[in-house]
């Protein structure tokens, strides 16, 4: 079973082969102690994985641009480290169906313990990034001691798919296409006939709005646009509840 941590390497390599000047590989070596300008940062995740996940990049890397030449190469190591956390939090869902999500994105120091080290390396350079994974499962929660006198025969507790009808989950297995809208802009026909490549389009929505997930006619969540192994996924910010998550299916019968 893919755990954070592996999700982790492998949005890395292809975020970092993508988006790093000189498209630099990333290979697994052996912990060395780093010099004491190194840098890091620390992403706190929740869900059915949460924890806290370091990364710390000896100092010398800032010396090269590999996130771009004249900008502020630790900031944009940091918007780096920050979109791959959150593709290996989509790559998590899509390999073993388990949800997390950063909740905090915060620099950091050093390390005491670690974890895993590798070498960022491009020709005849190389730089040591560490990584501490504290993400794990949550523990179950105890159970509460049974109450003698409630008797054997209680029924059990339903799910809230089947609460909310009787025979819901006879539907369970359906697949149904969902879509992203970012926005929307009613038009004249007029300018919907004029227009040509290079026009824009603007939408009646803010770049920073929650993008909204459609199934049918309905939203039944929203959340942030995220890269998933260079694709477009959604980190769900909010849901609908599951009344109306089911209404969405009422036009395809």
């Amino acid at each position: 079973m893919k755990t954070y941590l592996d999700c982790w390497i492998g949005a890395a390599a292809a975020l970092f082969s993508q988006a790093l000047a000189g498209e630099p590989e990333l290979v697994e070596s052996l912990p060395k102690p780093l010099a004491g300008d190194s840098f890091g940062f620390a992403a706190t995740l929740s869900g059915d994985e949460q924890g806290r996940f370091a990364v710390v990049l000896e100092g010398k890397i800032l010396e090269s641009p590999l996130v771009g030449e004249g900008m502020d190469q630790k900031a944009g190591w940091g918007e780096l480290l920050r979109e791959v956390a959150d593709a290996a939090a989509g790559e998590l869902l899509a390999k073993t169906g388990k949800k997390c999500r950063v909740d905090q994105f915060e620099e950091t120091g050093g390390e005491s313990k670690v974890s895993r080290a590798f070498q960022l390396k491009s020709g005849d350079r190389a730089w040591t990034i560490l990584v501490r994974d504290e993400v794990r499962a949550p523990k179950p929660a105890a159970k509460p001691a049974a109450d003698p006198a409630a008797g054997s025969d209680k029924a059990p507790a339903l799910s809230s798919a089947t609460a909310l009808r009787p025979g819901i989950e006879l539907l369970l297995d359906i697949e149904l296409e969902a879509s992203l809208r970012f926005g929307s802009r009613e038009m004249p026909l007029g300018e919907l006939l004029d227009l040509g490549p290079g026009d824009v389009v603007q939408l009646d929505r803010n770049v920073s709005d929650p993008v909204d997930l459609i199934v049918g006619d309905r939203i039944v969540a929203c959340g942030e646009v995220v890269l998933v192994n260079g694709n477009f996924g959604l980190r769900i910010t909010e849901v609908a509840a599951p009344r109306k998550r089911l209404e969405s299916i009422r036009c395809l019968f």
